[in-house]
């Protein structure tokens, strides 16, 4: 692997009760956390290239880490997301090139189709600061009961010259969902939106 990585987290959050209804069966996500060196931190790099490939590789590996921590199939997965946040000494397009849609495909891989574009988001800051990853269908974006996120934080990442990049995977929509949409059964996902 070309990234050079300080280390990989990973957070398992289950929800088993919400506004007093049990929710059954548990909505669960997961989300890997890979803290890695940020090769153009302080300096203008025109060419991204190189963070792009080490998104391509991050998009698998924290993938299959989600799919793993929720101890599913990967065609079980039915929700993902990325985003990324970049250390002071680094700037959003850092982010962005990470996140490209090279990161996409072995993503899509490690959860088996995944129709839908992965929704992102890109930040930064420094250690401590909160992580929003969006989360949508894989397959069908407008199942709306799978419109979610999931926060992330590290108390020592990212530091100045590092990016915090996040992958989140879900087995499950929102705990008790009821604002209508198109529901996941329904969902044929050809197109990435229904």
């Amino acid at each position: 692997m070309s990234a050079d990585i300080r280390k990989i987290v990973v957070f398992v959050e289950e929800t088993l009760l919400e506004m007093g209804q049990t929710v059954s069966p548990a909505t669960r996500k997961a989300a890997a956390v890979a803290v890695i060196r940020n090769r153009f931190a302080g300096r203008y790099q025109s060419d991204l290239s190189e963070l792009m490939d080490i998104g391509a590789e991050l998009g698998g590996l924290l993938g299959r880490k989600c799919v793993e921590a929720l101890r599913i199939e990967p065609s079980q997965a039915e929700s993902y997301g990325k985003a990324a946040l970049v250390g002071e000494n680094g700037e959003l397009e850092h982010a962005a090139a990470i996140l490209h849609p090279s990161l996409g495909k072995p993503l899509r891989e490690a959860v088996e189709k995944g129709a839908a574009l992965v929704p992102s988001s890109k930040a930064s800051g420094g250690p401590g600061t909160v992580l929003d990853i969006p989360l949508g269908h894989k397959d069908a974006a407008y199942v709306r009961s799978h419109f979610d996120g999931m926060r992330v934080m590290l108390n020592d990442a990212p530091r100045a010259d590092e990016i915090m990049v996040a992958v989140a995977v879900t087995d499950s929509g929102r705990p008790l969902p009821r604002v209508g949409g198109l529901k996941a059964s329904e969902a044929e996902g050809k197109d990435g939106l229904r």
